[in-house]
């Protein structure tokens, strides 16, 4: 008994995964599936088509009207000679658009609908018609916030996969360029696209990251790039560089693609994660080569010796004030002024977290607000905390370059990996003292050092291992390839 309730529950199982071609019982295991009559945007018109019986289904919000006005004006005009006898013959001559595909797997055709494409059935075929004239709500292309340039590009990715690879496309008209779809995700059924050029890419390294987003076993990329990162990298996130290259720039990707480099655009998502990642890339951003080699090189070199300031300037500082007869008389003006009431590393510990709630209700104030917020905060902060004595007019100073400074990084992960080290070394040099400081120098380039990621390849290369031709151009902005003279 309990055997052939087995055999009868493997055969509906069999039969549930393929489209049977009776339009009834078809129709029964969708509106089940979908919730049709509990879901208000699913929708489905049981159409008289030529004489035979279809239905098309489709999610409101995802469809163009104009389309599915004509659409199904054409069906309904159809004669009993015009619908041709199977599905294939009915893809390529029977219907009226371009994208147009067709399957019997249900697991298929439920993808399908709720990416947004329309579903027709018919009567006696034994396949589903696939229309893909999908549009998805997506706001304008515009220049991102956060990478913005001087001189070059405006424009940006969105959060719709198909724009963004549009935008690589529009740069790179090779028939050499790859766009591979896949996705990742249980419920989210997230879309991912692996853009690469099929005769510059690490064809090793592809397939590991390949393999690695087809065995990613979760229920959802809620967080879409975030979540993919996370389950690429395996190993600890103890170490704060950064282990992946974020953009929003289109051109940047464009740019890293030609060089043999992966870029992953992930749907709902307007950054691009760039692959393979070394410190240097990090560092680097689109004003560089926006203009000339000489400005390029300047700026390239400035965001460098300004991220080395960022890190040793508040640290250095406590360690002189800890030794005084270290100073030499020509920078005698550095000494504080008068006696602090507040322990120096207090000071900067407070001041260190005061400036991330400054950034977290900077993101939250409305525009209208933010100008007179920002006053009050710049008076209340500046001058009134000094006078209070609360904070020296030095360390106000030294943490007010080191707020502004912070944004010459392009890559936020890269800023806050500089504040942590920071952060470490200021404990260190104020418990330890001249050794504290050392110490948090050499942790901070073993950090930089043995970082790992996606790539296996060294973070710091190619400092290490090293190689001065590659050097040199990364330090060294030379002329593009395209200006070259054969």
């Amino acid at each position: 008994m309990n055997k052939n309730c087995e055999k009868e529950r493997e055969s509906t199982n069999q039969q549930a995964t393929r489209l049977s071609g009776m339009l009834s019982k078809d129709l029964q295991y969708l509106n089940h599936t979908l919730a049709a009559d509990t879901n208000f945007d699913v929708v489905y018109r049981v159409v008289n088509m030529g004489g035979k019986e279809a239905c098309i289904y489709f999610i409101d919000g995802f469809c163009k009207d104009e389309v599915m006005q004509k659409l199904l004006q054409y069906f309904m005009d159809m004669k009993p000679g015009d619908v041709p006898g199977d599905a294939h013959e009915m893809s390529k001559k029977g219907i009226p658009y371009v994208e147009v595909d067709m399957t019997d797997e249900w697991e298929s055709i439920l993808y399908s609908f709720m990416s947004g494409v329309i579903i027709l059935l018919v009567e006696g075929y034994d396949k589903a018609l696939l229309i893909d004239a999908r549009t998805y709500p997506a706001r304008s292309v515009s220049e991102p916030e956060k990478d913005k340039v001087l001189r070059g590009s405006k424009d940006g990715f969105v959060e719709t996969v198909v724009f963004n690879t549009a935008l690589i496309r529009r740069r790179i008209r090779s028939t050499d360029l790859r766009m591979e779809m896949m996705k990742a995700g249980k419920s989210t059924q997230t879309d991912i696209v692996l853009c690469y050029m099929d005769s510059r890419v690490d064809h090793k390294f592809l397939k590991e990251i390949q393999d690695k987003i087809n065995n990613i076993q979760v229920d959802s990329l809620t967080m879409n790039q975030e979540n993919l990162a996370e389950c690429l990298f395996g190993g600890k996130w103890f170490n704060p560089f950064p282990k992946f290259r974020y953009t929003e720039r289109p051109d940047t990707a464009a740019a890293q693609v030609l060089e043999g480099n992966i870029v992953i655009l992930v749907d709902n998502s307007p950054s691009a994660i760039l692959l393979p990642t070394t410190a240097f890339d990090v560092a680097e951003a689109a004003d560089d080569y926006y203009f000339p080699p000489i400005t390029g090189t300047y700026l390239r070199i400035t965001r460098f010796l300004i991220a080395v300031m960022t890190y040793l300037l508040t640290p250095t500082f406590l360690l002189l004030m800890n030794h005084r007869e270290w100073i030499p008389s020509a920078f005698s003006f550095i000494v504080l002024k008068e006696e602090p009431n507040v322990p120096l590393i207090w000071q900067f510990l407070i001041l260190e977290l005061a400036i991330d709630g400054l950034k977290l209700a900077a993101v939250n104030t409305p525009n209208m607000l933010s100008t007179p917020l920002s006053v009050m905060a710049a008076l209340v902060l500046g001058e009134f905390s000094v006078n209070s004595g609360w904070f020296s007019s030095e360390v106000m100073l030294y943490m007010a370059f080191v707020a502004i400074a912070n944004y010459t990084q392009a890559n936020y992960e890269m800023g806050y990996a500089l504040k942590f080290m920071r952060i470490i070394t200021l404990l260190l040099t104020a418990v330890f003292g001249v050794w504290g400081y050392v110490g948090g120098i050499l942790l901070f380039i073993f950090s930089l050092a043995f970082n790992r990621t996606v790539s296996h390849q060294s973070y710091l290369s190619p400092l290490i291992p090293f190689d001065w031709k590659k050097l040199k151009n990364r330090v060294i902005r030379r002329r593009l390839p395209g200006s070259l003279q054969k």
